[in-house]
């Protein structure tokens, strides 16, 4: 059997390496943090002593936060250890970053894929994330069995890496989209006395239906953002992801600078930076003072 590690045992991480180690993979597990690690430990899991150790495995996976994260963990002396190895790498980044990476797992001998993941930290808990996978189609088809015990589908995207952090950028753009004008309306039809709960299950289940607006309809119209699926400050770190990626493609999006302006004010309100980014919602709903 081969080995696998997954590094980076957050809200996220936690709940995918679980699923490895459930379904009864040898899996080596690293975190900056020990207690997630031991907790794994006790269901079956081993624990690596070091990131750089981790990479050894034949297979290793990450789910780290942001490029900070991911750079400061997969230095050169861990990704040496990756050699002849397979990096997926599952956390949302940079397509700048990627490329880098890809660059430094390729001048080891190993095969690096980029795979970020759409869904919280529930769906991934229950193996139902949709993946986005690209990089080299040998080194996906070698983990596509593992992303199956991952994800409910995984979307393959081309062979360059980069692309699949591009697409995740330009997802969370949407979603970003999708619960402003939910806290818009929400604001506006509140005001005229309807129930927000009421209004949010008539935009899913008319001309809305899906994911988001069901989910995070219902999250705003309870003001149910706590504890956080994902924190305010993440989605401001998407914003600069989506303003990179239609950089780099000469695309201006008229809409970008408003959705800045709302989380940088939710950042700002001590009452919200700390909550679920879907608490965007209450800058438009709060009235001026």
């Amino acid at each position: 059997m081969s080995t696998i590690a997954f590094l980076g045992l957050g809200s996220m991480g936690s709940g995918m390496a679980g699923r490895l180690v459930d379904a009864g993979h040898d899996v080596v597990l690293w975190n900056r943090s020990p207690d997630a690690v031991a907790r794994l430990v006790e269901r079956g899991g081993r624990a690596a002593a070091s990131a750089a150790e981790a990479l050894a495995a034949d297979v290793s996976f990450s789910m780290l936060a942001d490029d900070a994260a991911m750079t400061d963990v997969l230095t050169d002396e861990a990704i040496g250890r990756a050699r002849d190895g397979v990096h997926v790498a599952m956390g949302s980044i940079s397509p700048a970053l990627a490329e880098e990476l890809d660059t430094r797992f390729g001048a080891v001998g190993a095969r690096y894929v980029g795979a970020p993941v759409l869904g919280r930290p529930a769906v991934a808990a229950e193996g139902k994330l949709n993946i986005l996978a690209a990089g080299p189609t040998d080194a996906v088809d070698t983990v596509a069995p593992l992303l199956d015990v991952l994800g409910a589908r995984t979307w393959r995207l081309g062979t360059r890496p980069a692309v699949a952090n591009a697409v995740k950028a330009a997802v969370n753009y949407n979603i970003i989209h999708a619960m402003q004008a939910i806290g818009e309306t929400v604001a506006m039809t509140e005001r005229l006395g309807v129930d927000p709960a009421q209004f949010t299950r008539l935009l899913a289940e008319t001309l809305f239906g899906g994911v988001v607006y069901t989910g995070y309809g219902r999250i705003i119209a309870e003001r149910a953002y706590d504890p956080p699926g994902f924190h305010i400050a993440l989605g401001r770190k998407d914003l600069d992801l989506a303003e990179q990626v239609a950089a780099s493609v000469d695309v201006d999006p008229a809409t970008l600078p408003a959705l800045i302006s709302v989380f940088d004010r939710a950042l700002a309100d001590p009452d919200l930076k700390d909550l679920d980014w879907s608490a965007i919602a209450e800058v438009s709903r709060r009235r001026p003072s």
